[in-house]
């Protein structure tokens, strides 16, 4: 609140500049970026607050807005309670931003409250509170390829075949305790190929470490199933390699229904533990008990026997980049994709690159409520953001307030719902007298 003062210049009038906004948090994608641990060291973000408007006529600089990285795959969700509760962002490509939190709008100057019957307003709005909350986190890898299967199936040796990566090799179960990644090079294009860590029996409620590792297959657009060819050999004589198959598949059908509809290829490990006769034999039994849509092969990560044809059938069945991830959204402002069997066919090339739906206005919607004898309360979020702005204490204030909250129709409403001169009014905690007879 400001009036022009000058020697010589009478009644310079009101010259209150506008307050600035706050800044906004921004998560932008970032492809540098491959995991999530630079949170650990920093959990809480804020952006600066706008500057105050002054007098003659200056407004208030904007506040800056904080800007977060984060790597590709990257689900933000807003926690149960606070105002980011119930949001939710995917960012799977790189540059792609989302505003999670925004500033509070900055409060207007007194010059402009100012008009033929007001002259020399003596208020100013205060600038509103931005948006905040909690916020979780969670990376699911955007391969192309998932290698799932029992602990000790071999996964890792046969990433290290397919690919140059360095998976650690042991002979012990779960010898992977995170996602490992590799990148098949063929002429025309490149496959990344995740190790996903061993899933076990009851991974899909939590088993182990199951839901953190069957997040990270809900992206990929095929899987490899790697199975022992014979566990007997590998000094696990009770195995039965029919009901190791059936858990992996029942554990991933389980956790995403979509998971059940990826295609998929059945790598028999560990070929050189047994005759080729019998490799193939045990190539011609899975084929026919799985049908002609999921090819069979049989590899071995110590000789390199069928890596090679591995590799050029992934290269040839990977759906390509253009086709929707069986993980679901995608998109900045989650454009839904449905995933159909084998995999999701919708081209993303013919959508919008950005989809952006907001809720209609709603700041004059409004509810009177008798909550007593003689007392009514109000509630909107118009109304209350419009006692916010204003000093409670200051006469001018509340009579501009009284004046809009005529033109909204409260004052009218709170006249139909049997208010009348000395009842109570509470609006956003605040108690009011109030005379809707009064003249506007």
């Amino acid at each position: 609140m400001s009036f022009r003062r000058e020697a010589h210049v009478p009644r310079g009038g009101p010259d209150g500049g506008d307050g600035g906004r706050g800044g906004d948090v921004v998560f932008v994608c970032d492809q540098s970026l491959r995991d999530l641990h630079a949170f650990r060291r920093k959990v809480h973000y804020h952006a600066s607050r706008g500057r105050h408007g002054e007098g003659a006529l200056r407004h208030g600089a904007e506040g800056q807005s904080v800007t977060i990285r984060v790597p590709p795959g990257t689900e933000v969700r807003g926690a149960d309670v606070g105002d980011l509760a119930g949001r939710r962002w995917e960012l799977l490509s790189d540059g792609q931003r989302a505003v999670v939190a925004r500033g509070g709008s900055g409060g207007r100057g007194n010059k402009r409250f100012a008009n033929a019957t007001r002259q020399a307003p003596r208020f100013a709005e205060k600038g509103l509170p931005g948006e905040e909350g909690e916020l979780q986190l969670r990376l699911r890898l955007l391969a192309d390829v998932g290698l799932v299967g029992l602990p000790n199936a071999g996964k890792s040796s046969l990433l290290g075949r397919l690919t140059r990566a360095a998976p650690k090799v042991a002979d012990y179960p779960f010898t992977t305790l995170s996602p490992v990644l590799g990148v098949i090079e063929g002429d025309e294009r490149q496959l990344v190929v995740a190790d996903i860590p061993g899933l076990i029996e009851g991974a899909s409620q939590g088993a182990g470490l199951g839901h953190d590792f069957l997040a990270h297959v809900e992206r990929t657009r095929m899987l490899v199933h790697v199975l022992e060819l014979a566990p007997e050999l590998a000094g696990d004589e009770r195995s039965d390699p029919l009901a190791k198959h059936a858990t992996i598949e029942r554990e991933l059908a389980a956790h995403d229904e979509r998971l059940a509809r990826l295609p998929r290829v059945l790598a028999l490990s560990k070929a050189d533990l047994v005759t080729p006769e019998r490799a193939d034999e045990a190539v011609a039994t899975w084929q026919r008990r799985l049908g002609p849509d999921v090819p069979v092969l049989a590899t071995s990560s110590a000789t390199g026997a069928g890596i090679g044809a591995l590799q050029r059938l992934l290269l040839a069945s990977v759906p390509p980049d253009n086709v929707a991830r069986g993980g679901g959204e995608i998109g900045l402002e989650g454009v839904a994709a449905t995933a159909g069997a084998p995999a999701p066919t919708r081209d993303i090339s013919q959508l919008a690159e950005h989809m952006v739906f907001r809720p209609g206005d709603s700041g004059g919607a409004f509810l009177v409520e008798r909550v007593g004898e003689g007392a009514f309360e109000v509630r909107g979020e118009g109304i209350e953001r419009l006692i916010a702005r204003h000093d409670v204490n200051n006469e001018d204030a509340m009579a501009y307030v009284e004046e809009r909250l005529r033109k909204l129709g409260v004052l009218g409403a709170l006249q139909d719902a049997g208010f009348a001169a000395g009842d109570d009014v509470r609006i956003a905690g605040i108690a009011f007298e109030l005379d809707p007879g009064a003249p506007a």
